[in-house]
């Protein structure tokens, strides 16, 4: 009863953001998918409490480029690309920043874990010309399955399966599976 309760709420939540799916769709077409879930996903993340965490998985189902229904996502978190994807038994705290990024199945994101798109970002090579204008390279961050990412976490490279990052840990190179990293940057603490 209890599983079908939720699957209902979960198709009422899509049809209360239809609205907001249909206005990503068209912010996409005239500003880009990306600049239509940085801004929609903004005014999303203000909704509290359960009810703000199903809508915002209702709408996110269609305008992600795959999020599970079950996916719980906190209060104030926004993401900032479209072809991010989330997996089933996903949860992610409040106040998180998603960049580009594949969450796998079962993982937990504590309160204000940030993943950013890559490490290369920003260039700043060229001393003539403004990091602002000097672009970077986007790369999609791969979370494993089973992973807990603790609170504050910034996340730049990868994270392979059954993982746990410490709180306040930088990660700046892949992580290797069934290991407990911390640090800045984050280094190998031990095997789980």
């Amino acid at each position: 009863m209890k599983t079908a309760l939720k699957i209902f709420a979960q198709w009422i939540a899509v049809f209360i953001m239809l609205p907001f799916t249909l206005l990503f769709f068209l912010l996409g077409f005239a500003a880009g998918k990306d600049e239509a879930i940085s801004t929609l996903s903004q005014l999303l993340s203000l909704l509290p409490g359960k009810v703000g965490s199903y809508l915002r998985a209702g709408f996110y189902r269609f305008a992600l480029k795959k999020c599970d229904p079950s996916a719980v996502i906190g209060f104030g978190t926004i993401f900032s690309q479209a072809d991010t994807e989330i997996e089933s038994g996903v949860y992610i705290g409040p106040q998180c920043n998603i960049g580009l990024c594949s969450i796998g199945t079962d993982t937990l994101l504590g309160s204000g874990v940030h993943i950013m798109s890559g490490k290369g970002q920003h260039n700043f090579d060229n001393p003539n010309v403004a990091i602002k204008d000097q672009g970077g390279e986007f790369e999609k961050i791969s979370i494993g399955d089973n992973c807990w990412l603790g609170n504050g976490s910034l996340i730049m490279a990868s994270i392979e399966k059954r993982c746990v990052i410490a709180a306040g840990a930088v990660v700046t190179s892949k992580t290797v599976s069934n290991t407990i990293v911390g640090g800045n940057p984050a280094k190998k603490i031990k095997d789980i």
